[in-house]
């Protein structure tokens, strides 16, 4: 494996924040390809922040430095794919960390956020469809931590300064990463080919399923997600009458090849309407479509349409078109090996509508017309279903919006792709594993099944596992002090 060189710091600016946050704002530019770097360049766009203090007595600049520049990292990883971070003010995180001692670094994968986003012109002008898609590739978890450890290097060039022996200095300048999510996939791939950069890691519903095929890992979420339904609709019966009066409502001009036209230009179709699931997974999840569905409702009562208030509403939480690498490399996420292993071929697609179990909640997925006709006239006894963290090829097809529609090729192209550049995990490397990780782990997980996450917890050598069913997958964000306190009691306590 080629060396990484140390990422080029382009600019720093620094500013206090309230909530005694200093803020530094960095850019720096890295190889597009780490292997190929006369590949070109790309920008990488993060934010520091340490604890803003005004001392007593004030301290020299050297004496600042030495103080402040040299404290531990933190790394926040958001999940996604396709998200870039917060701002320090607003994330959960930084108070906590601060608090601890470290330096919080939440830096945005390249392709999006202000790390090079990815957006539909800058793929295209890269050629046909297959170019398209191998320069989507270079925005794949192995290229994020190539980017992490040429941060890292820049970043701690001058810690360790004062080491006697170069493994002293090298475990000084290590850092720690807090993986959410997909960003829990990152940290598992950054421990399999660097692990000497890493002091340790924290996970929230990151233990990716890596010895699982998009299928297998499709066939396990569906059964979550028909539960969350079932609890949805037990939580709000009077749903099962509305979703279906809306869905018949907004397929009845599709029947006409009209269409119910989107603020930013998709199109409100079945499909997407019953995307909304995704919130099903998270604290308030179900209480948040609900209001929805009652707002949509209400407009069909009150004036025979949608308003544009409720459809820029609709369109808020259905983010694909604004993050592309959300849609076009969720399901690679699990193509987790060079080769050998299966294309994913809209796994989740095909799972949904083939597995006998399933088709009788997702046939909408073949044909919405077709499917609305079959159902029982009484909705209560056959509510519709919604999708859940899932990626269909009906997103591609302009009603999602119109940038995801010019991807659509570079997508198909992506789907049936079975060779990569490398393995994503060295399942060898992590059951010698000498960092030490802390993982929560959520057993009513619709987004990372708890069965495959509690088997590669297997994989990983002295990894502290805490299971919760009190907890869902956004519990980061929304039961912070939950999650935290049972992430640190691991690190800091004992059990004997």
């Amino acid at each position: 494996m080629a060396a990484i060189q140390a990422a080029r710091r382009l600019s720093s600016r620094a500013h206090v924040l309230p909530g005694q946050l200093h803020v530094t704002e960095l850019f720096f530019e890295v190889p597009l390809n780490h292997a190929q770097p006369s590949a070109g360049t790309i920008r990488l766009f993060g934010r520091r922040v340490r604890k803003h203090e005004r001392p007593i007595v004030p301290l020299s600049a050297a004496d600042r430095a030495s103080k402040e520049d040299k404290l531990p990292y933190l790394v926040y990883l958001e999940g996604g794919p396709g998200f870039g971070n917060k701002e320090p003010q607003n994330h959960s995180l930084t108070q906590v960390a601060l608090r601890r001692g470290y330096q919080v670094l939440f830096l945005d994968y390249r392709g999006t956020g202000l790390s090079t986003p990815i957006n539909a012109d800058s793929v295209l002008k890269r050629g046909g469809p297959q170019e398209q898609a191998e320069y989507l590739k270079l925005f794949r978890a192995n290229s994020i931590v190539r980017d992490l450890e040429a941060v890292r290097l820049c970043l701690t060039a001058e810690f360790g300064e004062d080491s006697e022996t170069e493994e002293e200095k090298e475990a000084k300048r290590a850092w720690s990463l807090f993986g959410q999510s997909f960003g829990g996939f990152v940290s598992l791939t950054y421990l399999s080919k660097y692990p000497r950069g890493v002091r340790e890691v924290f996970l929230t519903g990151g233990l990716a399923p890596i010895r699982r095929t998009a299928e297998e890992v499709y066939t396990a979420t569906y059964k979550k997600l028909v539960e969350r339904n079932q609890a949805y609709y037990k939580k709000y019966p009077e749903d099962a009458e509305r979703v279906r009066r809306i869905a018949e409502y907004v397929q009845y001009p599709t029947d006409l090849g009209n269409s119910i036209s989107l603020p930013s230009g998709g199109r409100l179709t079945v499909p997407l309407l019953l995307s909304l699931g995704i919130a099903f997974g998270t604290h308030g999840g179900l209480d948040d479509v609900h209001s929805l569905v009652l707002r949509l409702n209400a407009d069909l009562d009150q004036f025979n349409y949608f308003t544009r208030a409720s459809l820029a509403q609709f369109e808020s939480r259905i983010s694909f078109d604004t993050n592309p690498i959300y849609a076009i490399l969720h399901e690679p996420i699990y193509c987790t090996r060079r080769s050998g292993g299966p294309a994913s071929r809209w796994a989740a697609h095909r799972v949904g509508t083939t597995d006998a179990s399933l088709r009788p909640y997702f046939g909408w997925l073949e044909d919405p017309k077709a499917f609305l006709r079959s159902r029982s006239t009484n909705p209560a006894e056959d509510p519709l279903h919604f999708a859940g963290e899932m990626v269909f090829p009906f997103h591609f097809d302009g009603s999602a919006g119109p940038d995801l529609a010019r991807l659509r090729d570079a997508a198909n192209v992506l789907a049936e792709t079975a060779e990569w550049d490398e393995d994503l995990y060295d399942e060898a490397q992590l059951a010698r594993n000498e960092v030490p990780v802390y993982a929560v782990s959520f057993i009513d997980d619709m987004f990372v099944d708890f069965g495959l996450a509690r088997e590669t917890a297997g994989l990983v050598r002295g990894i502290k596992v805490r299971e919760t069913n009190r907890l869902y997958h956004d519990a980061v964000r929304s039961r912070s002090e939950d999650v935290f306190g049972m992430l640190f009691s691991m690190r800091d306590d004992c059990v004997d």
